[in-house]
């Protein structure tokens, strides 16, 4: 598994490269690129784990821009885990609605309950009060996705 956190990070990292362009851009404007990427600029954080997990913010697409600026500049100043993602407007084989985005906010262990709970409160706290699913990246990795039929994916849904 250590060696699909690390090409998992490698892939991040290259997406996250590829974006860089538009790391100030609103993701509703972008149609080249599945996502842009925020990057924790201040504090450190553990680097990820075979545990390595994030919560999956489910926003309407016409709020995509709005909630991803708190999100990314809360990922920034290291108020929430090593990086954030946002989908952006380029069509995704894995979205189960096109009128819907997400945001992928990144924590080191799922198993660490102490620091997946600070992130979903610090969320909380920039106003995402409904319910948000938290899953593992080997669920990732390993192609489990709703639209595939896989149910029961999220480790957590608070």
């Amino acid at each position: 598994m250590k060696e699909m956190t690390s090409l998992h990070e490698a892939q991040k990292s290259r997406q996250a490269k590829a974006a860089l362009h538009h790391s100030d851009s609103n993701p509703s404007e972008i149609t080249d690129i599945y996502w842009i990427y925020a990057i924790r600029r201040n504090g450190s954080y553990p680097s990820a784990t075979d545990q390595s997990g994030k919560w999956l913010v489910f926003v309407p697409a016409s709020q995509i821009d709005e909630v991803w600026v708190g999100i990314k500049k809360a990922t920034e100043e290291g108020r929430l885990g090593g990086s954030s993602k946002v989908s952006t407007s380029k069509p995704n084989p894995n979205a189960t609605d096109s009128n819907i985005r997400v945001i992928c906010v990144y924590t080191y262990d799922w198993t660490n309950e102490e620091d997946v709970n600070r992130v979903r409160d610090e969320l909380r706290a920039l106003g995402i009060t409904r319910k948000i699913p938290y899953k593992a990246d080997k669920d990732t990795l390993n192609g489990k996705y709703r639209i595939a039929g896989d149910t029961k994916i999220s480790k957590r849904y608070e």
